[in-house]
């Protein structure tokens, strides 16, 4: 049976063989950094998907783990900007020197891993993140192919496998991925969470994600803080 807050940790973290350790470990190679790093940003969509990788989180933001960095660099983006900062100030160096992540209030609308919230988001980030590493368009049936061999050695299991293999065979549904966000926190962490999957280099993947903070009703001020938080702690 799918566990989707399972599958959101396991998706952020699997073991790939053959491919430099675990996703994290591929995904930096960059020596300590990487193997400490409890969330390689993107990096089932790098080594999986084969985009360009997003940026690895730094400082506070790697304390956090895999979900709830996501939750709180969402939750951070959006207190900065309800409390009118200036997107300059997003990131700014905390207390020691490394922009300050704030982990997601245990219990709030941020806090996806909670008791109270509804596994079927946990599903909806992960559909989020395929989706946006399929933006520029690269994935055709052999790459598809390809995306299989490597999740049948992830470590990952079957339910999880069937999942991202679906997923990546069906087109992608815009209105049932906005449609999932149904609080101003979940449409927060729904691009957050997009956002971290690719580093956008192409006129495709930045329209995408333009389009989805368009669909999603985010104000540029809002989209900018998310931008620049995630800017702010990654490297």
């Amino acid at each position: 049976m799918l566990d989707p807050k399972k599958l959101l940790n396991d998706f952020l973290g699997s073991q790939i063989p053959g491919a430099g350790g675990t996703v994290r470990e591929r995904a930096g190679q960059a020596g300590q950094m990487a193997k400490d790093n409890p969330l390689a940003t993107g990096a089932i969509a790098a080594v999986l998907l084969g985009t360009g990788v997003g940026r690895e989180l730094t400082g506070s933001a790697l304390k956090l783990g895999a979900a709830a960095a996501v939750g709180g660099l969402a939750y951070t983006a959006w207190k900065n900007y309800k409390e009118g900062r200036q997107v300059e100030q997003a990131g700014a160096p905390g207390q020691q020197g490394q922009p300050e992540v704030l982990p997601p209030p245990q219990g709030s609308e941020f806090d996806i891993e909670g008791d109270g919230q509804d596994g079927e988001f946990a599903l909806a980030l992960v559909r989020a993140m395929i989706a946006a590493a399929r933006a520029d368009g690269h994935i055709d049936e052999d790459e598809r192919a390809r995306i299989t061999d490597k999740l049948a050695m992830s470590g990952i299991d079957e339910d999880e496998q069937s999942f991202i293999r679906a997923e990546l065979a069906k087109p992608v549904d815009m209105d049932a991925i906005v449609g999932a966000a149904k609080t101003e926190a979940q449409r927060v962490e729904l691009y957050t969470a997009s956002r971290l999957a690719i580093e956008p280099k192409t006129r495709a993947e930045r329209g995408y994600l333009d389009m989805l903070a368009g669909r999603l009703q985010l104000p540029d001020p809002l989209v900018d803080h998310i931008e620049a938080t995630i800017a702010g702690a990654t490297v």
